[in-house]
């Protein structure tokens, strides 16, 4: 395993990625394909990944209301 996949942690295909973001893949295909959101991806032949780093970055980055809890 080359070092980015170790240093980015757990490599996830779009249908888990979709499944850990509560969308659909086909939403996960379109943002990639409009640019929509910056949601780091890449792609080896015809299959596409996401490291679960960019997603959880990504979550946090789209929090709204509330202050976050210490402890």
């Amino acid at each position: 395993m080359t070092k980015i996949f170790t240093e980015r942690g757990q490599r996830l295909t779009r249908k888990q990625a979709a499944k850990y973001l509560g969308v659909t893949d086909g939403t996960l295909s379109v943002w990639a394909c409009t640019g929509r959101y910056n949601l780091p991806y890449f792609k080896c032949g015809r299959k596409v990944f996401y490291f679960e780093v960019d997603l959880n970055a990504f979550i946090e980055n789209r929090m709204c209301g509330g202050q976050p809890q210490n402890g």
